[in-house]
């Protein structure tokens, strides 16, 4: 399917066009874009470029002015569904093409159906040209202007789609008048009386009049018009469940009624039985369609939807689906298909790629429908949990997940619904390998986090946060801090609740993870901390959980953050809590023993000056920091991970404390040696050959240091020479840091 393989060229360089319009473009007087002369479309991207800019919010009256050249682009298909645009900048850039099909539905209400047709009636060329049109969702006509009679003039049109209009019986009277018409959806609007379609008796070949709740005909005369239409190939008569009409029976049970029919939607319509249905179908050998979602049929082996008669229906997987394809724009016939999704997806156990496309078709078509976000946001979770999430296609998972975060944004107070998208963003798959805006998703679930106390759902919450955060630029993290201070209050707030309760479980460990993330190389979320008495709450977390090396390593990882930044040092020059970093300098675990040493690292970097305890302390500190570093053994795996190298560089200058430069050192050669595709092309790229060599290279250097800057060297001449790179002065350099969230 097209999620399983990486965007199409065209589609890459349209989105690029489109985004960046003005690269490509002189401004008119009028405020209006016009492309440079050099730059002609083929015809077939010019329309998909029309659509592009549509679909992505991009058209309006300065945009759309590059259509104004018929030279440049020349459009056929048109398609400006949800466009913003007047009805002046319509005419001038639209009706100089002459157009095939023009889908213009749900765009601004200022452009009504009166100005789109009466500016393609003005041309002679569109009168003959226009074939199909699509007005969904519009206005008919201004406040100020009379309703007036306006389609009879496109004689060349032979589709008309007004569904959701506020059209009546006087326009279906004129529309009924044009002598080519063969498809008409009349969906959901005022019309009250059917006669005007006998006029199209032996051209009409569709005909969809889904929800017409103002119909005033009896059951036997609207058949008596059904019954004229001859040529009638495909019909529509679908409702909601709420509708009392039997109009469905009574047609199923007409012998000899529209013979040529070949599709037929009775879906929300009572009475309707397997075995009328069936009689139906079998007197017209062509059927190739039926709709019965919603009704009490669909059951039967003959209807399953298998073969070459599709169904719509709840009775099977195939007619569900079905369903969701065909309805996608009918919100109650989307929401009644995911109902009953919901149910099979229960006990799915196979990736099923196809079935989360047309859920997430529902939702992006009815974002503001509860009913349907809170369905398909449940059948998401069944479809992508656990290993499920490891079959889908990636460009799937991340149209899916930004769908999930507008559902979040839209019903923030509706707590199920919540429930139901942080279910599938905690997600391993989801959050560390697609694509998504993850400071968006970081701020929702953060905003979720301060409302709501259930503590199911607050590891949730915590665990998500503690990934994201892993991943936002420095700049993105200290907008999260700057905005949302009180999620950082409530995640110590349940550091506090947990340490009280002397309770290791995940959401601790998750907790501790979100803030060690959210204030790495972020100095404002760092005096936060301080400011909140964090330091006194994590020297208690130390010694409630006195042998539980994966909670000191957290701990010990934010307040390494905390001691990089030079302004905090002076409240950190605290002898109850050098005592503890001492004390866990000499931890076996590896991974405790480096955050403890990068604290004392940092803090005796600055020099005696700045050092306001005792001296002899330091002296004591700087050598069992030697000593402590010298013993480490190699880790197995990558203990942690980096986004740049800059906070290493000034330690490395600290030829007067050996024991410094040899964490700094040591930091840096335990991430080449286990991940040297990333990192010996980071430390290349900002300048760290230099260092090193200067490292190595000074009188001054201590002969171990000196050995682990060799080795580190090594590594980046064999990186080097393996991959072919270029000088380092012609890499983009790279920023922040990051470190795992595990």
């Amino acid at each position: 399917m097209d999620e399983a393989s990486p965007a199409s060229l065209t589609d890459l360089c349209l989105s690029l066009v489109s985004s960046k319009l003005e690269l490509f473009c002189v401004k008119q007087a009028d405020g209006s874009l016009c492309l440079r002369e050099s730059l002609v479309f083929p015809q077939e991207l010019a329309d998909q470029l029309l659509c592009k800019m549509a679909t992505e919010g991009l058209l309006n009256d300065g945009t759309v002015g590059i259509f104004r050249s018929c030279h440049q682009l020349r459009l056929r298909r048109a398609c400006m569904r949800t466009a913003r645009i007047s009805a002046e900048a319509f005419h001038r850039a639209l009706c100089p093409h002459r157009l095939l099909e023009l889908d213009a539905s749900r765009v601004n209400a200022d452009l009504t159906i009166s100005d789109i047709v009466h500016s393609l009636a003005s041309s002679k060329e569109l009168r003959e040209s226009l074939q199909r049109l699509v007005l969904n969702g519009l206005t008919m006509t201004s406040l100020e202007e009379p309703s007036r009679r306006c389609f009879g003039a496109l004689q060349g049109l032979r589709s008309l789609s007004v569904a959701h209009v506020d059209f009546y019986d006087s326009g279906l009277a004129d529309v009924c008048t044009l002598p080519r018409l063969e498809s008409l959806d009349i969906s959901s609007t005022s019309v009250t009386n059917l006669t005007p379609l006998l006029g199209l008796r032996t051209r009409l070949r569709y005909l969809t009049m889904h929800q017409l709740k103002r119909l005033e005909m009896t059951t036997a005369q609207l058949l008596a018009v059904l019954s004229q239409l001859e040529g009638l190939q495909h019909l529509d008569i679908s409702d909601d469940k709420q509708f009392t009409s039997d109009v469905a029976r009574q047609l199923l049970e007409k012998p000899g009624i529209l013979p040529s029919l070949v599709s037929l939607d009775v879906s929300g319509r009572k009475q309707v039985t397997d075995t009328a249905i069936r009689s139906f179908v079998e007197d017209r050998p062509g059927m190739t369609f039926v709709g019965l979602l919603a009704t009490d049929a669909g059951f039967s082996d003959f209807l399953s939807g298998e073969g070459t008669l599709k169904v719509t229906g709840e009775a099977n997987e195939t007619q569900i689906c079905e369903a969701l394809r065909r309805y996608s724009e009918r919100e109650g016939f989307v929401r009644e298909a995911l109902f009953h999704l919901f149910s099979l997806t229960h006990v799915m156990e196979k990736p099923r790629p196809d079935i989360l496309k047309l859920v997430a078709l529902g939702m992006k078509n009815h974002p503001s429908t509860l009913n349907v976000q809170l369905a398909a946001s449940a059948c998401v979770f069944n479809l992508t949990k656990q290993d499920l999430a490891l079959g889908m296609p990636v460009r799937l998972l991340s149209t899916i997940t930004q769908l999930l975060l507008e559902a979040m944004k839209t019903f923030p107070n509706h707590q199920q619904l919540q429930k139901n998208c942080l279910l599938s963003l905690c997600s391993d798959r989801i959050l560390q390998e697609v694509p998504f805006n993850r400071f968006e998703a970081a701020k929702l679930v953060m905003q979720w986090l301060c409302n709501h106390e259930d503590q199911n759902m607050q590891r949730m919450a915590v665990a998500i946060i503690s990934i994201l955060a892993a991943k936002l630029s420095t700049e993105q993290t200290a907008q999260l801090g700057a905005e949302l201070f009180i999620v950082k209050q409530q995640l110590l707030h349940i550091v506090r609740q947990k340490t009280s309760q002397t309770m290791v479980d995940a959401t601790l460990k998750f907790t501790l993870s979100a803030l060690w993330n959210l204030t790495d190389e972020s100095p404002t979320t760092c005096r936060h901390f301080i400011e909140n008495q964090g330091l006194e709450l994590f020297i208690k977390v130390l010694e409630s959980f006195p042998s539980e090396s994966s909670i000191q390593q957290k701990v010990l990882g934010l307040l390494n953050n905390i001691a990089e930044v030079g302004e905090l040092h002076s409240e950190l020059m605290d002898q109850r809590f050098l005592n503890h970093i001492s004390t866990l300098l000499h931890s076996p675990e590896v991974e405790v023993s480096y955050f403890a040493a990068g604290i004392l690292a940092h803090l005796t970097s600055r020099g005696e000056g700045l050092w306001t305890l005792d001296l002899p302390l330091r002296s004591t500190l700087l050598e069992q920091l030697h000593a402590a570093i010298i013993k480490w053994p190699p880790p197995d795996c990558e203990m942690v991970a980096y986004r740049s190298f800059n906070p290493f560089f000034p330690l490395l200058e600290c030829f007067h404390t050996p024991g410094v430069q040899l964490w700094a050192a040591w930091a840096m050669q335990h991430v080449c040696s286990k991940n040297a595709g990333r990192y010996c092309s980071m430390l290349l790229a900002e300048g760290g050959l230099q260092q090193l060599e200067s490292v190595r290279s000074d009188p001054n250097t201590h002969k171990d240091v000196r050995t682990l800057a060799d080795n580190i060297l090594d590594s980046l001449q064999r990186h080097q020479a393996r991959m072919g790179q270029l000088p380092p002065q012609h890499c983009h350099t790279l920023t922040h840091k990051e470190r795992d969230a595990q």
